[in-house]
Protein backbone atom coordinates (compact mmCIF):
# COMPACT_ATOMS: atom_id res chain seq x y z
CA UNK A 1 0.00 0.00 0.00
CA UNK A 2 0.84 3.67 -0.58
CA UNK A 3 1.74 4.33 3.25
CA UNK A 4 4.34 1.34 3.14
CA UNK A 5 1.90 -1.47 5.20
CA UNK A 6 2.09 -4.94 3.25
CA UNK A 7 -0.78 -7.32 3.04
CA UNK A 8 0.40 -10.98 3.57
CA UNK A 9 -1.04 -13.13 0.94
CA UNK A 10 -2.54 -16.30 2.70
CA UNK A 11 -0.40 -18.54 0.57
CA UNK A 12 -2.84 -21.36 1.20
CA UNK A 13 -1.94 -23.89 -1.81
CA UNK A 14 1.62 -23.33 -1.10
CA UNK A 15 1.52 -24.64 2.68
CA UNK A 16 -0.43 -27.90 1.36
CA UNK A 17 1.61 -28.18 -1.91
CA UNK A 18 3.88 -30.96 -0.64
CA UNK A 19 1.17 -33.25 0.99
CA UNK A 20 -1.11 -32.65 -1.67
CA UNK A 21 1.85 -34.14 -4.16
CA UNK A 22 2.25 -37.28 -1.67
CA UNK A 23 -1.50 -37.93 -1.68
CA UNK A 24 -1.85 -37.37 -5.68
CA UNK A 25 1.07 -39.86 -5.78
CA UNK A 26 -0.40 -42.79 -3.82
CA UNK A 27 -3.73 -42.33 -5.81
CA UNK A 28 -2.66 -42.71 -9.13
CA UNK A 29 -0.26 -46.14 -7.71
CA UNK A 30 -4.11 -47.39 -6.71
CA UNK A 31 -6.57 -49.52 -8.35
CA UNK A 32 -9.51 -47.28 -9.66
CA UNK A 33 -12.80 -47.02 -7.38
CA UNK A 34 -11.31 -49.73 -5.03
CA UNK A 35 -11.57 -48.53 -1.22
CA UNK A 36 -7.94 -47.55 -1.30
CA UNK A 37 -8.41 -45.59 -4.16
CA UNK A 38 -11.73 -43.67 -2.34
CA UNK A 39 -10.06 -42.96 0.84
CA UNK A 40 -7.32 -41.19 -0.45
CA UNK A 41 -9.33 -39.24 -2.71
CA UNK A 42 -11.64 -37.96 -0.01
CA UNK A 43 -8.07 -36.70 1.36
CA UNK A 44 -7.35 -34.83 -1.11
CA UNK A 45 -10.58 -33.35 -1.64
CA UNK A 46 -10.52 -32.39 1.73
CA UNK A 47 -7.37 -30.83 1.30
CA UNK A 48 -8.37 -28.62 -1.87
CA UNK A 49 -11.66 -27.60 0.68
CA UNK A 50 -9.24 -26.36 3.49
CA UNK A 51 -6.77 -24.32 0.61
CA UNK A 52 -9.82 -22.82 -0.32
CA UNK A 53 -11.60 -21.53 2.94
CA UNK A 54 -7.70 -20.32 4.13
CA UNK A 55 -7.85 -18.34 0.83
CA UNK A 56 -11.70 -17.15 1.34
CA UNK A 57 -10.75 -16.20 5.15
CA UNK A 58 -8.20 -14.34 4.23
CA UNK A 59 -9.84 -12.16 1.28
CA UNK A 60 -12.85 -11.10 3.12
CA UNK A 61 -10.42 -9.95 6.12
CA UNK A 62 -8.64 -8.01 3.99
CA UNK A 63 -11.10 -6.74 2.06
CA UNK A 64 -12.96 -5.73 4.96
CA UNK A 65 -9.89 -4.02 6.35
CA UNK A 66 -9.67 -1.88 3.78
CA UNK A 67 -13.04 -1.03 2.68
CA UNK A 68 -13.77 0.34 6.37
CA UNK A 69 -10.90 2.11 6.55
CA UNK A 70 -10.59 3.97 3.22
CA UNK A 71 -13.51 5.75 0.86
CA UNK A 72 -11.62 5.75 -1.94
CA UNK A 73 -9.15 2.66 -2.96
CA UNK A 74 -6.72 2.80 -6.47
CA UNK A 75 -5.35 -0.20 -7.78
CA UNK A 76 -4.03 -1.41 -11.02
CA UNK A 77 -6.08 -2.91 -13.09
CA UNK A 78 -4.15 -6.07 -13.39
CA UNK A 79 -5.32 -8.65 -16.70
CA UNK A 80 -4.42 -11.78 -14.48
CA UNK A 81 -5.29 -13.82 -17.15
CA UNK A 82 -2.92 -12.87 -19.52
CA UNK A 83 -0.44 -12.67 -16.19
CA UNK A 84 -0.83 -16.65 -15.60
CA UNK A 85 -0.66 -17.46 -19.32
CA UNK A 86 1.45 -20.54 -20.08
CA UNK A 87 4.85 -20.16 -21.23
CA UNK A 88 5.47 -23.46 -23.12
CA UNK A 89 5.34 -22.07 -26.64
CA UNK A 90 4.94 -24.03 -29.92
CA UNK A 91 7.41 -27.19 -31.01
CA UNK A 92 9.07 -24.82 -33.31
CA UNK A 93 9.51 -21.97 -30.99
CA UNK A 94 9.60 -23.16 -27.25
CA UNK A 95 8.97 -20.89 -24.48
CA UNK A 96 11.77 -19.19 -22.26
CA UNK A 97 11.83 -20.37 -18.17
CA UNK A 98 9.07 -22.38 -18.35
CA UNK A 99 9.15 -24.21 -15.05
CA UNK A 100 10.03 -20.94 -13.28
CA UNK A 101 6.81 -19.35 -15.21
CA UNK A 102 4.65 -21.94 -14.10
CA UNK A 103 5.61 -21.57 -10.58
CA UNK A 104 4.76 -17.64 -10.49
CA UNK A 105 1.10 -18.67 -12.14
CA UNK A 106 0.49 -20.79 -9.05
CA UNK A 107 1.97 -18.18 -6.92
CA UNK A 108 -0.46 -15.76 -8.49
CA UNK A 109 -3.47 -17.90 -8.72
CA UNK A 110 -2.72 -19.34 -4.95
CA UNK A 111 -3.48 -15.45 -3.81
CA UNK A 112 -6.79 -15.45 -5.76
CA UNK A 113 -6.43 -11.45 -7.15
CA UNK A 114 -9.52 -11.88 -8.96
CA UNK A 115 -11.95 -12.66 -6.13
CA UNK A 116 -10.10 -10.26 -4.11
CA UNK A 117 -10.85 -7.51 -6.79
CA UNK A 118 -14.20 -8.62 -7.12
CA UNK A 119 -14.83 -8.61 -3.20
CA UNK A 120 -13.11 -4.94 -2.43
CA UNK A 121 -15.25 -3.54 -4.76
CA UNK A 122 -18.65 -4.82 -3.95
CA UNK A 123 -17.72 -3.82 0.24
CA UNK A 124 -16.47 -0.54 -0.85
CA UNK A 125 -19.86 0.07 -2.88
CA UNK A 126 -21.71 -1.26 -0.11
CA UNK A 127 -20.35 1.12 1.74
CA UNK A 128 -20.83 4.19 -0.47
CA UNK A 129 -16.46 3.98 -1.17
CA UNK A 130 -15.28 3.95 -4.58
CA UNK A 131 -12.46 1.22 -6.51
CA UNK A 132 -10.88 3.02 -9.37
CA UNK A 133 -8.26 0.97 -11.25
CA UNK A 134 -6.07 2.50 -12.97
CA UNK A 135 -3.58 1.43 -16.11
CA UNK A 136 -0.34 -0.30 -14.23
CA UNK A 137 2.29 0.79 -17.49
CA UNK A 138 5.07 2.24 -15.94
CA UNK A 139 3.98 2.36 -12.44
CA UNK A 140 6.78 0.14 -11.47
CA UNK A 141 9.64 1.80 -13.53
CA UNK A 142 8.42 5.54 -12.83
CA UNK A 143 10.62 7.38 -9.67
CA UNK A 144 7.78 8.43 -7.45
CA UNK A 145 10.13 11.85 -6.08
CA UNK A 146 11.18 12.43 -9.64
CA UNK A 147 8.92 11.34 -12.36
CA UNK A 148 11.99 9.35 -14.27
CA UNK A 149 10.79 6.06 -16.12
CA UNK A 150 13.56 4.00 -16.81
CA UNK A 151 13.87 0.05 -17.01
CA UNK A 152 17.56 0.39 -15.18
CA UNK A 153 15.52 1.86 -12.10
CA UNK A 154 14.08 -1.32 -11.09
CA UNK A 155 16.84 -3.87 -11.36
CA UNK A 156 15.57 -6.46 -9.13
CA UNK A 157 11.88 -7.67 -7.45
CA UNK A 158 12.38 -6.14 -4.01
CA UNK A 159 14.41 -2.91 -4.38
CA UNK A 160 13.89 0.31 -6.59
CA UNK A 161 16.57 3.17 -7.26
CA UNK A 162 16.21 6.11 -9.49
CA UNK A 163 19.25 6.40 -11.81
CA UNK A 164 17.86 10.44 -12.41
CA UNK A 165 17.75 11.49 -8.74
CA UNK A 166 18.95 8.89 -6.68
CA UNK A 167 15.67 8.23 -5.04
CA UNK A 168 15.91 4.75 -3.30
CA UNK A 169 13.08 2.93 -1.82
CA UNK A 170 11.00 -0.20 -1.97
CA UNK A 171 9.95 -1.36 -5.27
CA UNK A 172 6.01 -1.87 -4.34
CA UNK A 173 5.72 0.97 -2.16
CA UNK A 174 7.27 3.06 -5.08
CA UNK A 175 5.09 1.59 -7.76
CA UNK A 176 1.88 1.88 -4.98
CA UNK A 177 2.90 5.62 -4.27
CA UNK A 178 2.91 6.43 -8.22
CA UNK A 179 -0.43 4.69 -8.55
CA UNK A 180 -2.18 6.73 -5.70
CA UNK A 181 -0.70 9.73 -6.54
CA UNK A 182 0.17 10.45 -10.20
CA UNK A 183 -2.41 8.12 -11.89
CA UNK A 184 -4.91 7.49 -9.15
CA UNK A 185 -5.62 11.45 -7.87
CA UNK A 186 -5.06 12.81 -11.69
CA UNK A 187 -7.96 10.39 -12.74
CA UNK A 188 -10.04 12.07 -10.14
CA UNK A 189 -9.56 15.03 -11.01
CA UNK A 190 -10.43 14.69 -14.58
CA UNK A 191 -13.81 12.98 -13.38
CA UNK A 192 -14.50 15.70 -11.42
CA UNK A 193 -13.86 18.44 -13.52
CA UNK A 194 -15.90 16.54 -16.19
CA UNK A 195 -18.72 16.64 -13.63
CA UNK A 196 -18.22 20.40 -13.08
CA UNK A 197 -17.97 21.76 -16.58
CA UNK A 198 -21.59 19.46 -17.23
Amino acid sequence: MADGTFLEGANAFKKHESRLAILQQRLAKCVKFSKNWARIKRKITRLHIKVTNVRKDQIHKASCAISKNHAIVIKEDLRIVSMTAAAKGTIEEPGKNVAAKSGLNRRIQDQGCGEFDRQLACKLAWLGGKLLRVDPRNTSRRCNSCGHISKENRLTQESFLCVECGHAANADTNAAKNIEGRAGWARIVCESRKLCAA
